[in-house]
C-alpha cells in the first residue's frame, strides 16, 4: 500500500481553531516534506480567531497579520469549516475516524478569577467580556456594560487590561476610524466615563504591558495619564534583581513610568490613574448588589526562593469608589470533550504539543495542541509561530515513525457530507473572502477599515443562506 503523505495517499490533519496558532501550524504543515491535506475547524463562521476578536479595533497594523494567514487559506490543500464546533457537531471521535492526526488550538477563552467577595456582584466583569463584545464577537454582542459610572477600575496590567483603559478613554472621533463593532461605538459615544483606575498588584518592574503599550496611554488626546511618583520608585530588591537580571526592555519601562510621573496633568477630558503594589481584597456592592467600591490592599515585594519576586500584603488598606469593574488577572482555556485537561493549569495536558494521555502519562497517537491552549496565555501573536513550529516538529517526528492514527475514512469528500449533515450552515473561507469584501464595502462607506458582521444570522443572511 502506498505510504501515507504522499501525493497518492496524502497526511491528513485536523486543526481545531482558526486562530494565529492554528493557522501557524497549517503553514509550518504544508511546507514539510509529507504530502498534507489540513482541514480547519472553527466554531465561529469566521477565522483569525483573535485577531479579529481580541486585537483591540484601534491597533489595526497589529491585524495585518492576516496577509500570512489568507496565503495559507489559498492553498489548494487547505480547507475552512466555520461555524462547526467539536463537541457540538462533531466529536473528537468523529476527527479519529477521518484524520492520521488531530491539533487542538482553541486558545484561552476564559478569564481567572480574583477569589474574593464581590467578584459576582453587578458591574463586575471579566475583561475577555468587553473586548469580545467591542470587537463584535458573536456570543457577546448583546452584553451590557453599564457605562454611565464615572469611576472604573481594571485589575491587571497585562495588554488586555491596558487595551481596556485605552478603548475606554479613547475619544469618539479616534473610535469612529476603527473597525469596532458599531453598538459599541455607539455605547461609548454617550459614555460618561470620566476617571480610569488600571491597579497592578507588583511594581513597575514587574508589569506584563509592553513599552509601546504604556507609551500609547501616555499620548492619548482625551486622557491625562497620572502615576503615582513613590509607586513606581524602585525597592532595594528590584534594583538588586536588575543588577543581576540587567534587561533593557524593563530598565527601558520604568523609566518611561517615571517620566510619566513627572509630567503635570495636561486638563484633559479624562484621567487613567495608572496604580502599582495594590491588590483588590474585596468587591464592595451598594443595597441593590451593584458594584461601589473596590477596598484594596498595599503591597510590597518579597523575594521568594526561586529568586522572583511576589506581592506581600502590608495591613495598610484604602477603599476606591468605582462603578464598574474589569477582571484581567490571566485567562485559561475550555476542555474539550474527551480531549485530556489540567484544570489547574487550564491547558490541555501536554508534552511539547503532544497530548499526555493522564493514567499513563504518554502521549496519544495522533493529537497534539498549540498555542495559549497548550502553554497558557502568554506571549504575543508572533510567540504562536515558533510554538506552532515545535508542534508540528513532533506530528513530523510521530509520521516518520509511523506513530499516527489509522482512519478508516480519510476521504475528504467523506467530511464534507458528515459536516454537512450535521451542521448545514456551515461557512467555508470562500464563504469567509464574500462576508470580508462586504464588511470592508460597509466600513468604506463611512470612512472606517470594515463594519462587521455581529450576528451569525445576519452573517448567514449576507451569503443568501438565511
Amino acid at each position: 500500500m502506498t505510504a501515507v503523505g504522499t501525493a497518492e495517499r496524502p497526511l491528513r490533519v485536523a486543526v481545531v481553531g482558526a486562530g494565529p496558532a492554528g493557522f501557524y501550524v497549517a503553514e509550518h504543515l504544508l511546507r514539510q516534506d509529507a504530502v498534507v491535506e489540513i482541514d480547519m475547524f472553527d466554531r465561529l463562521p469566521t477565522p483569525y480567531g483573535l485577531v479579529r476578536a481580541g486585537v483591540a479595533p484601534d491597533h489595526q497594523k497589529i491585524k495585518a497579520v492576516t496577509a500570512t494567514f489568507e496565503k495559507v487559506a489559498a492553498h489548494p490543500r487547505f480547507r475552512f469549516f466555520g461555524g462547526v464546533e467539536i463537541g457540538r457537531h462533531l466529536t473528537v471521535e468523529d476527527l479519529r475516524r477521518h484524520y492520521h492526526q488531530i491539533v487542538y488550538a482553541t486558545g484561552a477563552q476564559t478569564d481567572r478569577r480574583l477569589g474574593i467577595p464581590g467578584e459576582d456582584l453587578i458591574g463586575s466583569h471579566a475583561a475577555t467580556e468587553f473586548v469580545a463584545w467591542y470587537n463584535g464577537h458573536p456570543d457577546y454582542r448583546d452584553r451590557t456594560f453599564d457605562l454611565t459610572q464615572e469611576r472604573v477600575a481594571v485589575i491587571g496590567v497585562g495588554n488586555v487590561a491596558v487595551d481596556v483603559v485605552r478603548i475606554l478613554c479613547r475619544t469618539p472621533e479616534e473610535l469612529a476610524r476603527t473597525d469596532i463593532a458599531d453598538y459599541a461605538l455607539e455605547a461609548l459615544r454617550r459614555s460618561r466615563v470620566r476617571e480610569v483606575y488600571l491597579l497592578g498588584r507588583r511594581g513597575p518592574a514587574q508589569a506584563a504591558f509592553t513599552n509601546p503599550e504604556i507609551k500609547e496611554l501616555g499620548e492619548l488626546p482625551g486622557a491625562d495619564l497620572i502615576v503615582r511618583p513613590e509607586e513606581v520608585e524602585l525597592d532595594g530588591l528590584t534594583r538588586a534583581w536588575l543588577e543581576r537580571n540587567p534587561d533593557r526592555a524593563t530598565l527601558k519601562k520604568v523609566q518611561i513610568l517615571q517620566e510619566f510621573a513627572r509630567r503635570p496633568p495636561a486638563g484633559k477630558p479624562r484621567r487613567l490613574y495608572l496604580r502599582f503594589l495594590v491588590s483588590p481584597v474585596e468587591i464592595l456592592g451598594d443595597a441593590h448588589g451593584r458594584v461601589a467600591a473596590l477596598r484594596l490592599v498595599r503591597n510590597r515585594l518579597v523575594a521568594t526562593d526561586t529568586g522572583t519576586l511576589q506581592a506581600q500584603p502590608t495591613g495598610e488598606e484604602e477603599v476606591l469608589p468605582v462603578g464598574l469593574v474589569f477582571r484581567s488577572v490571566g485567562y485559561r482555556g475550555v476542555p474539550i470533550p474527551g480531549v485530556p485537561f489540567h484544570e489547574a493549569w487550564g491547558v490541555i495536558l501536554n508534552d511539547k504539543g503532544r497530548v499526555l494521555d493522564p493514567e499513563t502519562g504518554r502521549p496519544r497517537v495522533g493529537e497534539y495542541a498549540a498555542g495559549w491552549i497548550k502553554r497558557g496565555a502568554t506571549g504575543v501573536i508572533g510567540t504562536n509561530k515558533p510554538d506552532a513550529a515545535e508542534t508540528v516538529s513532533g506530528m513530523m517526528e510521530d509520521w516518520r515513525a509511523g506513530r499516527i492514527l489509522d482512519p478508516p475514512e480519510p476521504d475528504p469528500a467523506a467530511v464534507t457530507r458528515l459536516v454537512r449533515a450535521r451542521q448545514p450552515h456551515y461557512v467555508t473561507y470562500e464563504d469567509w473572502v464574500r462576508l470580508d469584501e462586504l464588511e470592508t464595502a460597509r466600513g468604506r462607506a463611512l470612512g472606517r477599515p470594515r463594519v462587521k458582521f455581529t450576528r451569525v444570522e445576519e452573517m448567514l443572511a449576507a451569503l443568501g443562506r438565511a
